[in-house]
């Protein structure tokens, strides 16, 4: 009786006649199981979000894919109120990974080494790693923009994976069209990712799993 009463409510407060409605991620979870709904959600729009991505490197010859888009991803489909999981923090998370990945090659001389998974790991890309980790880690709490995935893309660059200036200008604009990506499609499914900024108070994901 308490679920038909509370799928009456949500009824009386949607605009009659939009078939929108009926994808509508709130909708939908207090008519459906909850976790598997969300789950499907995470499916599909990790599928279309990478997809695209990817399809934007085949059609580009451009490094519009790599690893750490995938937990960028996750964050903004599965932690949508989470104050990481905010556009902000997120493009400012892995701009500052990119200047300290690009930052750890310079001062150690390896702008020119070559990939280390082709060349091997050598004591000045020991230094390079733990220098990009560390200055990302630190500058992001420093400047209260943590976003864990950046700390995958400060490796992709001092791994020497993506180096070039053109390469990094490139997947800073593949983390800014994932952004809108996500925006769209959350804001699409009735989600309450933020356009920039992180909630004013922080709240629980859909799923109720996390809490940041």
């Amino acid at each position: 009786m308490q679920k038909h009463t509370q799928a009456r409510h949500h009824t009386d407060i949607t605009p009659p006649g939009t078939l929108l409605r009926y994808v509508q991620l709130p909708w939908l979870m207090q008519h459906y199981p909850r976790i598997p709904v969300f789950a499907l959600y995470n499916f599909l729009s990790g599928f279309l979000s990478i997809g695209l991505m990817a399809a934007f490197a085949v059609i580009l010859h451009s490094p519009f894919i790599f690893p750490s888009l995938g937990p960028t991803a996750f964050h903004y489909f599965s932690r949508q109120t989470a104050p990481t999981a905010s556009p902000r923090n997120a493009i400012i998370g892995h701009l500052i990974g990119t200047v300290a990945g690009y930052f750890s090659l310079v001062v150690t001389g390896l702008t020119t080494a070559g990939p280390a998974i082709a060349n091997g790991v050598t004591w000045p890309r020991v230094l390079a790693a733990a220098l990009s980790l560390g200055l990302t880690a630190g500058l992001m709490i420093l400047f209260r923009r943590s976003h864990a995935p950046a700390g995958a893309t400060t490796l992709i660059i001092s791994l020497d994976i993506l180096t070039q200036p053109w390469q990094l200008v490139v997947l800073m604009s593949a983390i800014i069209l994932l952004t809108l990506q996500a925006i769209a499609i959350n804001r699409l499914f009735g989600m309450p990712l933020p356009l920039w900024s992180p909630p004013a108070a922080p709240a629980k994901s859909v799923d109720g799993s996390y809490k940041d």
